[in-house]
């Protein structure tokens, strides 16, 4: 009944009993509630930081694992032609769905831009792709770019990349702990993108690229009096829904393709024109007053300049010559003799001058990708090649050859300035209203410093080319459909040009011909440009009147 007191074993090996008490028990005692103590602190303060401290913040991830929000990408703006035809649009994002559909990288409800007749608008509507660092960077649009978003680039897609985007929308939706959809909490529905009307004709670009699609080539059309551009194709083309579904290995395919299908050759192709420079010829020779209308030069078949020989393409044909020839029939004709010595009597600064004022050697600045072309000079020949000008590099460039080099859209527009009266036009992809008033003339298009006299001129010459004894052929007595029994007959106005190249492999020369009719009141000047086609006026010459007929009959 009672407790023995505490006791020790000696080395004796007795028993010796002590008298006092264990303190030790008391000391582990307290040492144990101490730890407990301060273990339920610990857990006290830890659940007050996470429910009254933190509390909030992980409510909040709560909710965002519990919600998810969803990014609703918008219908980009529709991109019309001028008959208000839709060449591109966007399929919407489907809001109603779950998440069917939903990229799981970015979180977004996709919507998908359909293109109509894709390869043969591609010249002029471009594409788009994910946007890249450098988009992000560069990106001064309004809506701002977002992980996952695409955008323009090249032609009207990239050009008006701001317009067309719109504002994205969101959806809020339920899920479960394994992400699986349980319903939809609410939606902000997207805003689509601005609607761009362009002033480019769907009929008249498939007609084009239709008689081009088999060729390196290149056409373009324009209204004469306000730039508005009616048609632009280049072919080989591309297909920009590749693009837009992201088949990297057709795109692969495109980049490596010898014959350049992503490359445009209206606006960023740089050739020799050939006989069309005749026109700057021509332009500056009578300004400068180094000729008139009554100068008259005798085609002799051949110039000599030094060691070098320099023919007319009517003599080196067929060995004839076409006695003295004035400014008309020099256009009529292209007599080289006649280009070579007013080129000399001009002389190549002055060649240079003009061909600046009529815009050859610089963009147009019109929006889509282009060269500047090169219309060279004595002081460039000297900077850049080390050399001095000769009278054969004037010879040369009388007839457009040597180291001219211009591109389709320019010409072009050089051939609208005869078309129209003197006004430089700038090229116009959107569709204007009140086409062909003095307000569009005065809004797009410059006069430019050109005589009445110097342009009826060469109006005239131009007309003669495309007359029976010119050298337009194809389109002498043009005449078009307008019933089942009956046509009708336009006079055209043209030059044609076969042009010489060092860096094609054939040895075939570039096939042109610029039209504009009809010819007392111009609605249209295009370009045809065949790549190592030929002669001018036999494989230019047909396809641009193919496109007339067509242009014509669908006005009527």
């Amino acid at each position: 009944m009672f407790k023995l007191p505490f006791f020790s074993k000696e080395k004796s090996g007795g028993i010796q009993f002590s008298q006092e008490k264990n303190n030790l028990s008391p000391r582990l005692l307290f040492c144990y509630f101490l730890l407990v103590g301060l273990f339920f602190l610990v857990l006290v303060l830890r659940l007050f930081q996470l429910t009254v401290v933190k509390g909030s913040y992980y409510r909040q991830l709560s909710e965002n694992n519990r919600i998810k929000e969803l990014l609703i990408e918008p219908q980009r703006g529709e991109i019309k032609d001028r008959k208000g035809f839709v060449v591109a649009k966007n399929l919407p994002a489907d809001i109603n769905s779950d998440l069917i559909g939903v990229n799981k990288t970015t979180d977004r409800i996709p919507s998908l831009r359909i293109y109509e007749n894709s390869e043969i608008n591609a010249s002029i509507i471009g594409y788009r792709q994910l946007a890249d660092e450098n988009d992000f960077k560069n990106d001064h649009c309004l809506q701002k770019l977002k992980l996952g978003d695409k955008v323009g680039k090249k032609g009207v897609e990239k050009l008006y990349d701001c317009d067309l985007r719109g504002q994205p929308g969101k959806k809020l939706i339920e899920v479960d702990a394994k992400g699986k959809y349980l319903n939809t909490l609410t939606v902000l529905p997207p805003q689509k993108g601005k609607t761009i009307q362009l002033a480019f004709d769907q009929v008249l670009q498939k007609k084009a690229y239709d008689l081009i699609k088999d060729k390196r080539a290149a056409a373009v059309g324009v209204n004469s009096k306000t730039g508005e551009i009616l048609f632009l194709v280049s072919s080989p083309s591309y297909d920009p829904q590749y693009f837009e579904n992201q088949q990297t290995d057709q795109i692969s395919k495109y980049l490596t393709d010898e014959q350049k299908p992503l490359f445009n050759r209206v606006t960023a192709g740089t050739y020799p024109p050939g006989s069309l420079f005749k026109l700057v010829i021509a332009t500056g020779a009578l300004e400068e007053k180094a000729i008139d209308e009554k100068t008259q030069f005798e085609d002799t078949g051949q110039l000599q300049a030094g060691p070098l020989k320099f023919g007319n393409w009517y003599f080196l044909q067929y060995g004839k010559t076409e006695g003295m020839v004035d400014i008309i029939k020099a256009i009529r004709r292209s007599n080289d003799i006649f280009f070579y010595k007013a080129g000399e009597a001009v002389g190549a600064d002055k060649i240079k001058k003009w061909s600046d004022i009529l815009g050859y050697g610089k963009k147009t600045n019109f929006g889509l990708d282009e060269s500047e072309g090169m219309v060279p000079s004595p002081f460039w020949k000297q900077e850049t090649l080390k050399d001095r000008w000769y009278t054969g590099d004037s010879y040369n460039l009388s007839i457009g050859q040597g180291y001219v080099t211009v591109t389709p859209l320019q010409i072009t527009m050089v051939t609208s300035v005869f078309a129209n009266g003197g006004y430089l036009c700038k090229p116009e992809l959107l569709k204007m209203y009140g086409q062909g008033s003095a307000l569009s003339l005065q809004s797009n298009c410059k006069r430019l410093p050109i005589s009445p006299k110097t342009l009826n001129l060469i109006r005239e010459g131009m007309k003669e080319a495309c007359s029976p004894g010119g050298t337009g052929w194809p389109l002498f007595n043009f005449k078009f459909q307008i019933s089942n029994f009956k046509f009708k007959e336009v006079q055209v106005a043209c030059k044609t040009g076969t042009a010489e190249s060092t860096q094609v492999k054939s040895g075939m020369p570039h096939a042109w011909i610029t039209v504009f009719a009809p010819f007392d009141n111009p609605e249209i000047a295009l370009t045809v440009l065949i790549e190592e086609g030929g002669q001018g006026s036999d494989i230019a010459g047909p396809i641009a009147k193919e496109i007339l007929k067509a242009y014509f009959e669908r006005k009527e």
